[in-house]
């Protein structure tokens, strides 16, 4: 399962920055996470209202990422979301962190649905998942 890619523009920040100005390493995943939020944004999902409505909510089980290049202290950057899988209650997702055509860091990361107030495994929502699925003609 592969989905077209969703885009999030964002600007590297000085606290994105290490004292050499360079992005520290754990602020990709930063990146990743806002982007995935907005991505959900995009579908109709925001994640506190899913909370809220279904007492459902996101949690990262696994991450995976290469660093490539590093992104500098007022960079621009585009990170893009790629749905690979949608299970019952967990998702795996390809990231990607770009200055222009420059690839600077990429992961694979997976998210598990849970009930908030057990954090135990919960199926996705069918609302979702439907607005995961590909759209026919």
């Amino acid at each position: 399962m592969s989905h077209t890619l969703f885009q999030q523009g964002l600007r590297v920040y000085w606290e994105d920055t290490d004292a050499g100005g360079i992005v520290f390493y754990a602020n990709y995943l930063k990146f990743f996470e806002r982007a995935r939020t907005e991505w959900l944004r995009s579908l109709g999902f925001e994640q506190q209202k899913l909370r809220d409505e279904t007492g459902l909510m996101f949690v990262v089980s696994e991450t995976s990422v290469r660093y490539l290049a590093p992104a500098k202290l007022d960079d621009w950057l585009t990170v893009t979301v790629e749905l690979r899988e949608a299970g019952r209650a967990s998702m795996t997702l390809f990231q990607q962190a770009r200055r222009g055509e420059d690839l600077l860091a990429e992961g694979q990361i997976r998210i598990g649905c849970v009930d908030s107030a057990s954090l135990r495994p919960s199926r996705i929502p069918s609302s979702l998942l439907q607005a995961l699925s590909p759209q026919q003609p």
